[in-house]
């Protein structure tokens, strides 16, 4: 049984540590990963988080939704360094948790050092990551989950694995298209998401 509260409060990390740690390991020729490779797609990743942190802003839909919130809310996301998904995904969970004037508080965890917390909420049986759960405000239970990136994407990635396995490729696309999209569609549903918290609360 995962101890939601426990994790949340004791591993979570706020936005500012975690991006300083993953600049800290790759100061240290290191990954939040295990694995050298790593360190190549974390380097990128930064890049990536860095331009959305800049470049993106929330949508007035999405705003006036966290404007509207009545309650508090936890959201504890899972994520890694080297994920690129995470790296395009992230800035926009930090991005709403500001909006909300507190009435948000974020936390991340790593994926490889909570196995039993990702494997409670795994995709279509695997550890895909970022997964974004949605907790009570007192973190004790799961209001909602979103993981691991648009659906649109998720069904897309399908079509283009049936043409290649190989990850750069799939990598390039992937990236492409996050860069076209502008984060607009996970805005989107992550928007229909937290509308559906409050109609339900």
């Amino acid at each position: 049984m995962v101890n939601y509260s426990e994790i949340f409060n004791e591993q979570g990390m706020d936005y500012r540590t975690y991006r300083a740690l993953v600049d800290q390991l790759l100061l240290e020729g290191k990954a939040t990963g295990d694995v050298t490779y790593d360190l190549h797609y974390t380097k990128m990743n930064v890049q990536r988080m860095n331009r959305v942190d800049k470049t993106s802003s929330l949508t007035d839909e999405l705003t006036a939704t966290i404007d509207n919130f009545k309650a508090n809310y936890k959201f504890l996301v899972i994520t890694e360094g080297w994920c690129g998904d995470a790296a395009q995904i992230i800035p926009v969970f930090n991005k709403i948790a500001t909006a909300s004037l507190g009435k948000i508080d974020l936390r991340f965890v790593l994926r490889d050092k909570n196995l039993p917390l990702i494997d409670a909420h795994l995709t279509n049986g695997g550890r895909a990551i970022p997964v974004l759960i949605i907790l009570n405000e007192n973190a004790d239970q799961v209001l909602a989950t979103w993981a691991p990136r648009p659906q649109v994407l998720q069904e897309l990635l399908k079509e283009w694995r049936k043409e290649t396995t190989e990850m750069p490729v799939l990598a390039e696309k992937l990236h492409s298209w996050y860069a076209k999209d502008k984060t607009q569609t996970t805005q989107a549903e992550l928007n229909v998401l937290l509308r559906g918290l409050e109609v339900n609360n």
